[in-house]
């Protein structure tokens, strides 16, 4: 039965010129590698195009400019690659471009295309896992930098207090293979104990950074007893999901046949095994230019 639905959609899709391409997923490194991983769990029947800029990242240190810059470009190579959908699966990008994007360039560079980040999605989940109001954000130094989270929960939550605290240690942790090493204890304890020394009223933190599920472990071994851990990609991947069934306009342009590619800005060699070790399956990356 499937198959014969899928016969009937491609005739159909063929008597009305719909050209169905992959979801784009796009981060400045790896990270995004963790919301694309959920994401296929939730939606393993679409096709997924993934682009990491390795070669210059990390963006959390670069200026807002630059950050702007760098995910226009990645947004319009998808774009090229036919894809209807990007989906901006990194922190300092969404934090510092998706806006501009959406805004700005959208409306003459593709009317009919849509970017769609990770902030907001986060954010709209945390009204249910706080009892006291008081928010913690672990995130890049780009990211707490933003205010993008301070802005996005003041604008849903008037009355919640947003306690910001960058972890510059977390991704090279978690980069050079060492989560799971006695460095890596102590920064997150570290971090932790510094964060809600600030607020011993913060019941709710957001990985405000998609490097972090790594060290989910001894995130968990080290916050206090009722403190909520808020994930993103099992997030994300549920509102993508709601997004695609409210928007059919949207859905008919994504392909449907369970694959995923991966392209890289830096030497796939590189990439490709450290990849693995984000999405739990081999990775064969590709390489290109921005």
């Amino acid at each position: 039965m499937d198959y014969l639905c899928r016969i009937i959609n491609d005739k159909m899709d063929s008597l009305t010129n719909i050209n169905r391409a992959p979801i784009g997923v796009f981060d400045s490194g790896f990270g995004g590698l963790t919301i694309l991983r959920d994401i296929r769990r939730v939606l393993p029947q679409y096709d997924y195009l993934f682009v990491g800029d390795n070669a210059r990242a990390p963006y959390g240190t670069r200026s807002r400019e630059l950050v702007y810059e760098f995910t226009l470009q990645a947004v319009k190579h998808l774009f090229a690659r036919g894809c209807h959908l990007v989906i901006l699966a990194c922190n300092t990008a969404s934090a510092e471009a998706l806006r501009t994007i959406q805004q700005q360039d959208l409306p003459t560079l593709a009317p009919d295309r849509r970017v769609l980040g990770v902030v907001r999605p986060t954010v709209e989940k945390v009204g249910g896992l706080t009892r006291t109001g008081h928010i913690g954000v672990f995130g890049t130094p780009g990211t707490i930098a933003s205010h993008s989270y301070d802005i996005e929960i003041k604008g849903m939550y008037r009355d919640f207090e947003v306690h910001g605290h960058p972890c510059p240690m977390w991704v090279p942790l978690v980069e050079n293979r060492e989560s799971d090493g006695d460095g890596a204890d102590y920064f997150v304890k570290k971090d932790i104990d510094e964060l809600m020394a600030e607020c011993p009223d913060i019941d709710a933190i957001i990985l405000g950074c998609t490097h972090y599920p790594l060290l989910i472990d001894k995130i968990n071994r080290y916050k206090p007893e009722g403190v909520n851990i808020i994930q993103q990609g099992p997030i994300v991947a549920d509102s993508l999901a709601d997004y695609l069934q409210r928007h059919p306009e949207i859905e008919r342009h994504c392909s449907q046949g369970g694959t995923c590619r991966y392209f890289t800005t830096e030497d796939p060699d590189h990439f490709s095994p450290l990849a693995s070790v984000f999405t739990g399956e081999p990775v064969a990356a590709r390489r290109i230019l921005l």
